[in-house]
């Protein structure tokens, strides 16, 4: 007589390859995903897992939230981790961003609209993304404000959305501060940031 067989726990969720392989997952999908469910990001119909971040990059994000935390007016909000949709099949997680401060506390994402800047902190896996892909999205998406943060050596790189189309029609950022020192802006908010304290 043989023994019953013993029942394997389901693994990890993982998208379903179909769909992916279709790219027609939408934005309804999003709020059906389990609570196991790892971060993603939807591109182009199809659900992205995010990597891991290193240490220095959550600390540079940490310590930039806690810097708009002190110094952001009353009426924005500083935001992690939360996604900002696109279009119909598309969504970001910036590292870090600043939100009108009257969207309701119980969304979970953002539309562009919501969002007044968002900010990437730039690591070895995700540097086209972050400085090609990203910015091109959330200019399309009318995003004023762009930030990119490059590490090792941290410089910030502060971008507007331009009211000059590019060749092909689409909106775009202009660079309107950089440095590795002080970052100081008019715009969102009157903004001096010594760039050392997100170091540390």
């Amino acid at each position: 007589m043989s023994a019953e067989p013993i029942p394997t726990p389901p693994g990890p969720w993982c998208p379903d390859p179909i769909r992916q392989q279709r790219a027609d997952y939408t934005l309804e999908d999003l709020p059906h995903l389990p609570d196991d469910a790892p971060r993603v990001e939807l591109v182009d119909g199809v659900l992205r897992v995010t990597p891991s971040p290193t240490l220095g990059h959550q600390d540079i994000s940490l310590f930039l939230a806690r810097w708009f935390l002190q110094h952001t007016p009353e009426h924005l909000r500083v935001t992690q981790a939360v996604g900002v949709a696109l279009d119909a099949k598309n969504t970001r997680q910036p590292d870090v961003l600043l939100r009108r401060a009257d969207v309701r506390a119980d969304r979970s994402l953002l539309q562009p609209e919501d969002v007044v800047l968002a900010v990437e902190v730039v690591s070895p896996g995700t540097r086209r993304i972050d400085r090609f892909a990203k910015p091109a999205e959330y200019a399309a998406a009318g995003i004023p404000f762009y930030w990119r943060i490059e590490q090792d050596p941290v410089h910030v790189y502060a971008y507007r959305l331009s009211d000059r189309l590019s060749l092909g029609g689409e909106r775009q950022y202009e660079l309107v501060a950089d440095s590795a020192e002080l970052i100081a802006l008019a715009e969102p908010f009157e903004i001096k940031l010594p760039v050392a304290e997100l170091t540390g």
